[in-house]
């Protein structure tokens, strides 16, 4: 497992941002929105697992509305700040900006990287100006495109379906918001950095290997 908490394929991403400012004054935040979380109110009570017997889901069930939520994932401190917002949008984004840049360390830190991907909230240079403009410290960086992935609060996004989501069996959208905010909480009091294994230089080497491929398809064809 590697030293390194920004990953390679991704790390590019946060690696370059690390080097336009000294280690000290400056932090790195991926950010996103998990969309489209639904309140699933199942028609009949779910039942744990018991002695013999899995856990059992009713299958129907009435839609209680859904919510999103934003959150933005301190890459060297392994922190996470989240809210829950009924839409997603320049505005939402904009409120998780503020709610991040108004504590500690974020508010003294002199350079802010916010690493994100190119969905609509946050999109371009226009993105790119109109946070300067909320804080001149903030400089946005963008995944390459259909690359959101690469993006390390989708860890985290990829936890809470697993641990807070599954099985969506929720009385009302207020539940879900607690769900989430007791699990943001829990992780908040030891957080971890995530090591990603799978550094730049075996991505290189994989990316070498796809071009021999094709270059032996192509020469066999």
């Amino acid at each position: 497992m590697t030293n390194n908490p920004y990953g390679a394929g991704g790390s590019s991403l946060f690696t370059e941002a690390a080097s336009r400012s000294p280690k000290s004054a400056k932090v790195e935040l991926s950010a996103d929105e998990k969309t489209n979380i639904q309140a699933r109110i199942r028609c009949h009570t779910s039942l744990p697992p018991a002695p013999g017997r899995p856990a059992r889901v009713e299958s129907e069930y009435q839609r209680g509305g859904a919510l999103q939520y934003l959150a933005a994932w301190d890459v060297r401190r392994g922190y996470v700040i989240g809210r829950c917002e009924p839409k997603t949008g320049i505005a939402p984004f904009g409120r998780l900006v503020n709610q991040v840049v108004s504590q500690e360390p974020y508010r003294s830190a002199e350079r802010l990287f916010w690493i994100v991907d190119n969905g609509s909230s946050h999109r371009g240079e226009t993105s790119k100006r109109r946070l300067k403009e909320v804080d001149s410290r903030i400089v946005l960086v963008h995944t390459p495109v259909h690359a959101s992935w690469l993006n390390q609060v989708e860890i985290y996004f990829s936890i809470i379906q697993r641990k807070v989501l599954t099985p969506n069996d929720f009385e009302n959208l207020q539940a879900v918001e607690l769900r989430l905010a007791l699990y943001e909480e829990l992780s908040n009091q030891c957080p971890t950095p995530f090591q990603w294994r799978f550094d730049r230089d075996k991505l290189t080497t994989l990316l070498a290997k796809i071009e021999a491929r094709k270059r032996l398809l192509a020469e066999a064809a």
